[in-house]
């Protein structure tokens, strides 16, 4: 008897193992792996810097500003250096100026090693934002660095090289998504400093035995465009999902922000491992990806939810969609290019820009394929991309995508 018991509890535990490795994301192979081990990264001294009757701060969640000097009598630098490098060229800056009086000042953007990408943005109270007039910014011969016309006084004015969308700006967007009855909120985890891994969890009634889209955003910090995006695509599902009957048969997951401690710290691409997160969707070095990965499989597995299509966020230069080649051929093998053609008719586009591939390296677009065999596509857009436009067009493809998927 004492045998049989023996056996018994080992069986137990063996199958506890196994129900657990099964709630977790696999380890995968891509044909171009990447290292992504924790490598150090540089933190910026956070504070006020006054030169002369000028000040500047950068004492505040996605701030960047490394040092800040002045040159001559009307010429000022602001100098910003990524975390670590090598770095994917992303030179993010914000920061608050003002002065004891009103005066017209000239600031330099001084990227070190990078040159200048993002148009300066202007806000008096770092929730509207503002381009800056052309007119008032200029580029050096070498395209490296930019030069800035500011009007300042007593009153703050934000600078930034777009919107500032931090943890809590985030956070307040998700809980407002969640007071309908349809959505629930939690976490997938904490980042490596502590802060909350959002989760919105989207469907009417019960969420077993529906088959599941998921959504992920903002694994580079300055890609507020992709998110900006991301938004007007899931309150689309949100507002009108009910009442076309989409979310009775489906379920919505989203991951809003995926690097909130990059975000906060105002990185130019890593979080605080020094590590680009959309190339860890292989062993899962960071905390992050693991725990949004696991999340994910977790949730689908105990729910019995089949993952079709998984969606990810992201800004580059210009508006374009990856997406996979004829070699992989997912669970929703036509989805993908009607709903690019829906998406081109309704918003009358001249070209679509789709940029197809195989495998490659360890991205979640890949990886949803690969624990999933999910269609999946990486949403990118442009960094200059009108902001009416990215909610339009946001809203666009959540009305083609729910309508294909309810079509089967």
């Amino acid at each position: 008897m004492k045998n049989l018991l023996i056996i018994i509890i080992f069986l137990s535990i063996a199958c506890t193992g196994q129900e657990e490795q099964k709630l977790t994301a696999d380890i995968q192979e891509y044909p171009d792996p990447v290292d992504t081990r924790t490598r150090d990264i540089e933190y910026q001294s956070r504070g006020i810097t006054e030169v002369g009757d000028v000040a500047v701060s950068n004492d505040f969640p996605a701030a960047r500003l490394n040092s800040f000097e002045q040159v001559n009598d009307t010429l000022y630098r602001v100098t910003v250096s990524p975390e670590n490098t090598p770095i994917n060229h992303s030179p993010w800056y914000a920061f608050k100026i003002w002065s004891d009086e009103d005066k017209t000042v000239n600031i330099e953007l001084n990227y070190t090693e990078h040159f200048h990408r993002y148009p300066p943005k202007v806000s008096s109270d770092g929730e509207s934002w503002t381009e800056l007039d052309s007119t008032v910014v200029r580029l050096a011969p070498d395209s490296v660095n930019a030069f800035l016309r500011l009007e300042i006084g007593p009153d703050t004015l934000w600078v930034a090289a777009q919107e500032i969308q931090d943890h809590r700006r985030v956070g307040e967007w998700t809980r407002e998504q969640c007071e309908n009855v349809i959505v629930e909120c939690g976490e997938a985890g904490m980042s490596a400093e502590g802060r909350s891994l959002y989760f919105i969890d989207i469907t009417k009634g019960e969420k077993v035995d529906k088959p599941a889209v998921i959504i992920i955003s903002r694994q580079h910090p300055p890609e507020v465009t992709g998110f900006l995006a991301m938004k007007a695509f899931v309150e689309t599902i949100i507002n009108e999902g009910e009442s076309n009957g989409f979310l009775d048969r489906f379920r919505v997951m989203v991951y809003p922000l995926m690097n909130p401690d990059g975000v906060d710290l105002g990185h130019f691409r890593h979080n605080t491992g020094g590590v680009d997160l959309n190339r860890d969707w292989a062993e899962y070095n960071q905390p992050e990806v693991r725990q949004v990965a696991d999340h994910m499989v977790r949730e689908t597995v105990l729910n019995k939810n089949e993952v079709l299509l998984g969606l990810d966020f992201h800004s580059t230069w210009e508006d374009v969609y990856y997406t996979f080649d004829e070699s992989l051929t997912s669970k929703l093998p036509e989805f993908t290019s009607e709903w690019l053609n829906r998406i081109q008719d309704e918003l009358q586009l001249d070209d679509i820009n789709e940029q197809p591939s195989g495998l490659g390296q360890p991205v979640s677009k890949s990886w949803f394929y690969q624990q999933f065999k999910a269609e999946s596509i990486t949403y990118e857009i442009g960094d200059r991309t009108p902001r009416d436009f990215i909610k339009v067009k946001g809203e666009v493809s959540a009305r083609a995508m729910m309508d294909i998927l309810m079509k089967d």
